[in-house]
């Protein structure tokens, strides 16, 4: 596949996209993945149309992590400045105004794990395996996974899985809090899909703005928190016609028809 080009990018309708990694076999991170996947954030970022993304990985495996043999040949000089850029994509992951949904299969492993992180909500099939196994090859998770992780999961269970290096299952990501849900494995894509349409069907300027509020309410103090879920109310959700639709709908009796306006 050519340079840049290993992430697909597929219309799921009703606003759905599904990005799926492709660089087999265990759709490692290298350079190239990152540059296609980061090309196609960008374009979503610009499509006020797209409501939900999913996010997976072609074949058996999600993501394995870091290309360890890329790494081999990596001046060391230049480790900095992959590591910023690898930040800087993960972010606008988190930060993509529609919610990202992970379509856990296989693996997600180092920074396979750290880009679950940065999605919205995981989905796991029973047979996949998770961790962050950068501390047996002398390295630590460096795409965010040391501050996401302990934000979901808690640090103290964020350190020992990190410390460890050590994988776990399915069912015990689910017990932790680290995915959302378990499905039969070959199931995930489909489940995740269903979870994206379901809200794609949602109100989006209601549920974008709930997003950021989210997102930038773990950053601050409560109060600080609830001030800017106030704002977000006032400038995205009551200027919005959604909110005449949703309100029309239940007085009618009928499914509300929201064009995120």
């Amino acid at each position: 596949m050519p340079e840049g080009e290993q992430v697909a990018r597929k219309n799921d309708e009703e606003g759905v996209e599904i990005l799926t990694l492709k660089h087999p076999p265990v759709n490692a991170l290298s350079t190239s993945l990152l540059a296609g996947l980061s090309q196609q954030v960008d374009a979503i970022s610009q499509d006020p149309k797209i409501r939900a993304v999913v996010l997976t990985g072609d074949g058996q495996y999600f993501s394995a992590g870091a290309d360890l043999k890329e790494m081999a040949t990596l001046d060391l000089a230049n480790a900095p400045e992959v590591v910023r850029k690898g930040h800087a994509l993960f972010r606008r992951i988190s930060t993509l105004r529609p919610p990202v949904i992970a379509a856990i299969n296989g693996l997600a492993l180092g920074g396979g794990l750290e880009l679950a992180l940065a999605c919205d909500l995981r989905i796991a099939g029973e047979s996949a395996k998770l961790g962050a196994p950068e501390v047996n090859y002398g390295l630590m998770p460096a795409y965010g996974g040391t501050q996401r992780l302990p934000r979901l999961v808690g640090a103290a269970k964020a350190k020992e899985l990190i410390f460890t290096g050590a994988m776990i299952s399915a069912a015990e990501s689910l017990r932790i809090g680290l995915v959302n849900k378990v499905v039969p494995s070959g199931q995930e894509l489909r489940a995740a899909r269903d979870l994206a349409h379901t809200i794609a069907q949602r109100a989006p300027r209601a549920v974008q703005a709930a997003k950021k509020a989210i997102a930038d309410g773990l950053e601050l103090p409560l109060d600080r928190g609830i001030e800017g879920e106030t704002k977000l109310f006032e400038s995205e959700v009551l200027s919005s016609q959604d909110l005449g639709e949703g309100i029309a709908a239940f007085v009618e009796r009928r499914p509300p028809k929201f064009k995120g306006e």
